[in-house]
């Protein structure tokens, strides 16, 4: 996808990056445009924050089964858009749809107001936890995957009740366009709104008095984000880059593995941020391992009618690929598959890379292409430090027969997910939440913590009777003083 303009000019065209057609133009917001949606949305937010939920469950599902009914023309525009094949749209749209069903008939149970324990001192106050919601939120997506990735937050945030303001890259505006076409089929009012355009419009939207921002985009771009938002303190989820490693122990499933690896290194042209950049074999059964990497990898197909991956979306990332290929190569890495000349213009063949020293871009720094690193290691405990040792935390994986082992090297990764046996793994299981550590992001989408990421939890405490000890006064009595003296110890001064 190329765009066809900048951010002085009022409106953008997109191109298909598989040949460079045109697709269609788009208008791009201007600061007072951005305002006036969230005002919009604003009022629209307080109709929708005022129905039940199962009214607002009976609207979202709807909206599902509007997008599900016409899946095949979402595919093809997310493919058009990105260039990636039908059949893996196809696929982000079925994931997608999955994720907005659990939140939209598990926000009451997760939500409602609901009994706390008081305590026994307190046993005179009736306390309730509720969450409202936040009011409008902003979401920027990505372009990667223009369709699953931001309903992440649209889909919990509506769920929630609250108003969406979606901002998507001005790579894929189309598919986002689309989208709110279908919501409006299912609802009147201005619940959910999209605004396209470049980073300007982002940067107006997160400044145009939204409640609450969701980002997703590369970690220095979260940190703008993070920093416009700190003016007013609007607070942001941010689902950054990533750098997941993939450890393979001795007693593993090379096979699987293999095929695993393939798929999360060299699927979706690489362009995924939880997919596969490094893998930590140990070492004795690193040859066999990367002999079925390879192995899959000369399968790939990146041209003809029916390729395994599509091009690069944004044509600057196969200089990002090159760039850290021929580091890769520079510090004393060996190319097993590919290699520089596997880049051409951004059309990226697989590339499989070996014994990359631990401090070259390859391994350091997010490569979003289809290449991966496959390094041996001694033993578990130095994939785990290797794994551990770059700015990311967003994902990782382990690949081991022993259940035991693969929950302990698990529990020692630090990613917001890790998954056993498998690539990509969660993606599907709508109770799990998503999200990254360390420069991966904070915050969390999907399942019940993708619900709460979205809510303001409110807390209620009603006095049902007065209080033996009268502690809530200017004018204590030496009497429930002296009680308060004896409680103490009898309450907290045991060491249990």
């Amino acid at each position: 996808m190329t765009l066809l303009h900048d951010d002085s000019t009022s409106v953008l065209t997109t191109t298909d990056p598989r040949d460079g057609s045109p697709i269609a133009s788009y208008p791009v917001a201007s600061a007072d445009d951005v305002r006036r949606t969230v005002d919009r949305a604003r009022e629209a937010g307080t109709w929708w924050a005022g129905l039940s939920y199962s009214e607002r469950r009976r609207v979202l599902i709807a909206f599902k089964a509007a997008i599900a009914r016409d899946a095949k023309a979402l595919a093809a525009t997310i493919a058009r858009e990105t260039g990636k094949p039908e059949g893996d749209a196809l696929l982000e749209v079925m994931l997608t749809l999955g994720h907005l069903d659990w939140a939209a008939k598990n926000a009451e149970p997760v939500l409602k107001r609901r009994k706390v324990k008081a305590g026994l001192v307190n046993y005179n106050q009736h306390a309730t936890l509720g969450y409202v919601p936040y009011g409008v939120v902003g979401v920027i997506g990505p372009w990667n995957y223009p369709f699953y990735t931001p309903m992440g937050s649209i889909s919990y945030a509506l769920a929630a009740g609250n108003a969406v303001v979606f901002k998507p890259s001005e790579l894929t505006p189309g598919t986002a366009v689309w989208v709110a076409e279908r919501w409006r089929e299912v609802c009147d009012r201005p619940v959910l709104q999209v605004v396209t355009g470049g980073r300007a419009t982002g940067a107006d939207l997160v400044r145009a008095g939204v409640d609450k921002v969701a980002f997703t985009g590369s970690t220095a771009s979260a940190k703008k984000v993070m920093a416009a938002c700190s003016e007013t303190l609007t607070p942001l989820v941010a689902e950054c880059g990533g750098k997941d490693a993939l450890i393979v122990a001795t007693d593993a499933d090379l096979d699987a593995a293999a095929d695993f690896i393939a798929f999360g290194a060299l699927g979706n042209a690489g362009q995924t941020c939880v997919g596969v950049e490094r893998v930590y074999v140990e070492q004795r059964v690193r040859d066999a391992l990367v002999d079925k990497v390879v192995e899959r990898a000369k399968r790939i197909v990146v041209t003809g009618d029916a390729p395994t991956y599509g091009p690069m979306t944004l044509a600057t990332q196969a200089d990002v690929v090159s760039t850290h290929v021929q580091d890769a190569l520079a510090r004393g890495g060996r190319a097993v598959f590919g290699g520089p000349e596997s880049v051409a213009d951004r059309t990226v063949s697989p590339i499989v890379l070996v014994d990359v020293p631990e401090d070259s871009d390859a391994v350091q720094r997010e490569t979003f292409g289809p290449t991966v690193v496959i390094n041996a290691v001694a033993d578990l405990d130095e994939a785990v430090a290797r794994a551990n040792a770059t700015e990311y935390g967003l994902g990782a994986a382990v690949f081991t027969k022993d259940a035991k082992k693969g929950e302990r090297i698990a529990a020692q990764l630090r990613a917001g997910v890790v998954t056993i046996n498998s690539v990509l793994g969660f993606a599907a299981i709508g109770a799990l939440p998503f999200g990254g550590v360390k420069g991966s992001g904070f915050g969390r989408i999907h399942g019940a913590d993708g619900l709460r990421e979205f809510s303001v939890p409110k807390s209620i405490a009603r006095q049902t009777r007065k209080a033996a000890l009268n502690l809530l006064t200017l004018e204590r009595s030496p009497k429930d003083m002296h009680m308060v003296e004896r409680m103490i110890p009898m309450l907290h001064g045991k060491a249990r």
